[in-house]
């Protein structure tokens, strides 16, 4: 099926999923969901060969849910996925495109994640159940989960599954699955042990395949953020301040967000504007045109909206929500750089998105360097150099001055006062409600990119060993782990309960078996390392102790996070 001019309606949706998806914004469907809906819809198996990024979430999900029977509670679909990340995208994205559903569930399903918690919510019933292979196994292997009733089953990223050596998993949940389900796999690659899987559990499928085919322009300069320590506005306005910029274009990914983010610029002092599709195609015209004529700075788009924008003043292009496919950030990106002049892109990225960062990378050929949010001292640098160009201009502009000298020559002789003092008030005043000077803490990515692409089992002692805390505080060691029953809520709790330290002062923590490391100020006293150490967190006594490094018995690390708050 040819996709151009395609829309998603044409591709037989149901209603109330086809209402949610235009809600997202989307309107044009990828090349892997025109061609795996409409065959997933008419009941076919299919192979899918596609990267990462290509919309093949969207793919499956989107006639699974057109098909779903909202009002029974019984498991009818099952996606098997290698990692809890992973699991986790899919969860979020299955309940996006599911808003118009009633009733509707959806249960990720994947190790380190409280068992009781997700034997409730099974007992509770949910028509879709995201999982890694190992912990789905755990739930079939108790008889907490019941698959009797399953129609559809998906295996996302069959390739990586292999690779991390889930493959056995895989077809043992594949025999105890019913022999009537739809059955999907997609896999980037195709070696001989998918191929046999197919062949064994998959009912004459479709196979598709997707070229990957987006590239980036070299005159684009390409960075981003770890969302942490401080909210996304704070952090774009800190960029937007220093930055020198022409015209940007902001992307978020619903409209709601596009009219909330550009009443917030304009109230520290942006002039911005919204475009969403809600808006009609005069106003959405105008905005575009006033952005043209330097009449507005900045734009806040949806990725729908922005289509068709052309405007060579585009300097910079901020993603403030990550896009959930590859193809959008390419598009996305391509409004600045234009016309032979250079470009930056910058995206946000929260610690649970790094999947789509590393899938954007993938498709792009293109590593994306992470950047320091600008400092204090260079907000100051900006703003005072903003302030004498404004003196500047005022003097070089032969504005009609004479009033106002001769009132402040009056008020020099009347008071005594020195034109440097006057001077000085006035710049005060006129600071006032913008401070030149400008101090807070500088902000540091939560954690540092994880690139190795060994077996799973192995990271968390590479990533212990090489990941050093932020700056100003020190890593320790605990004696409770996972094997206790220890979260890291747990954790921060007892120790901001006990030894007098706010949540915010602890910092990164990961669960081991059977010690866990914790990071905690640098400059923390005897006295609060004595009371942490008397601490008990699920029967087990802290006994802290400084970090060491990997030690003889190491541990398996079964999450690893940010701290949650107590």
């Amino acid at each position: 099926m040819q996709n151009e001019n395609l829309s998603f309606a044409d591709l037989g949706l149901a209603q109330s999923v086809l209402e949610a998806v235009q809600k997202i914004g989307y309107e044009t469907p990828s090349p892997i969901q025109a061609e795996a809906i409409p065959a997933l819809l008419s009941g076919r198996d299919i192979v899918g060969l596609a990267q990462t990024g290509t919309g093949k979430t969207a793919a499956f999900a989107l006639p699974m849910l057109s098909q779903l029977d909202p009002t029974n509670k019984t498991t009818q679909a099952l996606v098997l996925a290698p990692t809890r990340e992973l699991a986790i995208q899919v969860a979020e994205a299955l309940s996006s495109y599911a808003k118009g559903l009633s009733g509707f569930q959806v249960l990720p399903l994947y190790g380190g994640q409280d068992m009781r918690g997700q034997l409730r919510q099974l007992k509770r019933g949910a028509q879709v159940v995201v999982g890694t292979p190992g912990r789905v196994m755990d739930h079939l292997r108790r008889g907490s989960l019941d698959l009797s009733g399953l129609r559809n089953l998906v295996l996302d990223e069959a390739d990586e599954m292999l690779r991390m050596g889930f493959i056995d998993d895989v077809s043992w949940i594949l025999e105890h699955t019913p022999s009537t389900r739809q059955t999907a796999l997609f896999s980037a690659t195709m070696p001989k042990e998918i191929r046999r899987v197919a062949s064994t559990y998959l009912k004459d499928p479709q196979e598709i395949k997707v070229a990957r085919e987006s590239t980036t322009g070299t005159n684009i300069e390409q960075t981003y953020w770890t969302v942490s320590g401080t909210n996304k506005l704070d952090a774009l306005t800190r960029i937007l301040e220093v930055e020198e910029f022409d015209g940007v274009i902001i992307f978020v990914r619903t409209k709601t967000a596009t009219v909330e983010l550009a009443e917030k610029l304009e109230a520290r002092g942006y002039s911005a504007a919204a475009i969403n599709g809600d808006m009609n195609q005069a106003l959405r015209e105008r905005a575009i045109e006033r952005l043209k004529n330097n009449k507005l700075d900045i734009l806040i788009a949806t990725d729908v909206a922005a289509r068709g924008i052309d405007v060579t003043r585009i300097s910079h292009v901020v993603n403030y929500d990550i896009p959930y496919d590859s193809e959008a950030y390419v598009h996305r990106i391509g409004r600045t750089g234009r016309a032979g002049r250079s470009g930056k892109a910058i995206l946000f990225v929260a610690p649970r998105e790094k999947r789509l960062l590393y899938a954007i990378e993938k498709t792009t050929g293109k590593r994306i360097e992470p950047m320091t949010l600008p400092s204090g001292s260079a907000v100051t640098d900006a703003r005072t150099s903003q302030f004498m160009q404004g003196i500047t201009d005022v003097l070089q502009n032969e504005t009609d001055l004479s009033f106002i000298e001769e009132l402040l020559v009056n008020y020099s002789n009347e008071t005594g006062e020195t034109p440097e003092r006057i001077a000085t008030a006035l710049a005060f005043m006129l600071q006032k409600e913008r401070p030149l000077q400008v101090k807070f803490a500088d902000i540091k990515p939560s954690r540092e990119r994880e690139r190795d692409s060994g077996p799973r089992a192995d990271r968390g002692e590479r990533r212990r060993r090489s990941s050093t805390p932020d700056e100003g505080m020190k890593r320790f060691r605990i004696e409770v782990g996972r094997t206790h029953g220890a979260r890291p809520g747990d954790i921060v709790g007892a120790i901001a309960n006990e030894a007098g330290l706010s949540s915010q002062q602890i910092g990164q923590i990961t669960l081991f078996d059977k010690f866990s490391t914790l990071d905690l100020p640098a400059d923390l006293s005897g006295s609060q390392e004595q009371k942490i150490a008397r601490i008990h967190v699920r029967g087990q006594v802290l006994s802290i102790s400084a970090d060491r490094g990997p030690a003889p018995r190491k541990g398996k690390p079964k999450f690893k996070g940010k701290k949650k708050q107590a």
